[in-house]
């Protein structure tokens, strides 16, 4: 556990930051998920160097594991997203097991809500972080 770092997420009375690293990729097969709450897509950037990226296995479509490492992590690009606040829960029924929302770190030092993963779920996983993200992954894979 971090300790003294604070833990923020911009919110206003709307709308919430929302990390993705994976399937909710612009162009990807779970966009649609985002698209249809009105979610609007921020930027595209990297995370600070302290997690690592994991190819799950048996999961349609196809997705990654996401976990902080900070001894031994490297930067992901990611998408950040604008959701309604009031389309959060209505986006959690969506979310299979191992994944879930967590804190995640920015290569600027902020932190925002972001896709995560339960550290059973890397149980037979294929450790890609040296791709740098899903998206390159992917497309050389």
């Amino acid at each position: 556990m971090d300790e003294g770092i604070a833990h923020s997420s911009p919110i206003d009375d709307e709308r919430i930051d929302l990390a993705v690293v994976g399937a909710h990729l612009s162009g990807f097969p779970l966009n649609h998920d985002l698209v249809k709450l009105d979610a609007i897509l921020q930027t595209r950037t990297t995370t600070s160097p302290r997690y690592r990226l994991y190819e799950l296995q048996n999961t349609a479509p196809p997705k990654p594991g996401f976990v902080r490492a900070p001894d031994h992590g490297a930067c992901i690009d990611i998408e950040v997203w604008s959701i309604p606040s009031n389309a959060v829960g209505r986006f959690l029924t969506t979310i299979p097991s191992p994944l879930g929302l967590g804190s995640i770190e920015l290569s600027n030092g902020r932190w925002v809500t972001g896709f995560i993963c339960e550290p059973y779920g890397l149980h037979d996983a294929k450790d890609i972080t040296q791709y740098g993200g899903w998206r390159t992954y992917t497309e050389r894979s």
